[in-house]
């Protein structure tokens, strides 16, 4: 019996499949974190006009590899977050200035742009390390 792999974001029918949820979870974080049009764009890595055809619920493309890596590990902050505070500094901290070494007290939003994939990874390791006491 062949193991069965896991979703891969370099296959496209994965990726065709898992698109729409990805979009919902994007569209929550950016509610939650209150995030304006051009840091949405900037985060998920497309241009403003493409991001405001994306935002209706009713809105369906499938994402690219790079773009399925990003909500990846912004829904993988996010949930790191709220494990870490139980109240809504979970959604506040992505805007505050942080003079963490990650952020160079910028905003991790703003760090996050500005890194992109990369950064928003480490940044995903790094609350996972302070969840997990590391």
């Amino acid at each position: 019996m062949p193991i069965p792999r896991s979703p891969g974001f370099a296959d496209e029918a994965d990726r065709r499949r898992l698109s729409q949820t990805a979009l919902k979870a994007f569209r929550r974080l950016v509610t939650h974190w209150d995030l304006t049009s051009q840091q949405s764009a900037a985060l998920l890595g497309v241009s403003l006009s493409t991001w405001e055809r994306l935002k209706p619920d009713t809105a369906t493309k499938t994402l690219s590899q790079d773009q399925m890596t990003r909500i990846s590990a912004l829904t993988g902050i996010y949930k790191a977050l709220h494990l870490l505070f139980a109240d809504a500094m979970a959604d506040r901290w992505p805007m505050l200035e942080n003079s963490g070494p990650l952020f160079d007290r910028r905003t991790p939003v703003a760090a996050m742009i500005e890194g992109g994939i990369p950064h928003m990874l480490e940044v995903r390791r790094y609350l996972d390390a302070v969840r997990g006491g590391l």
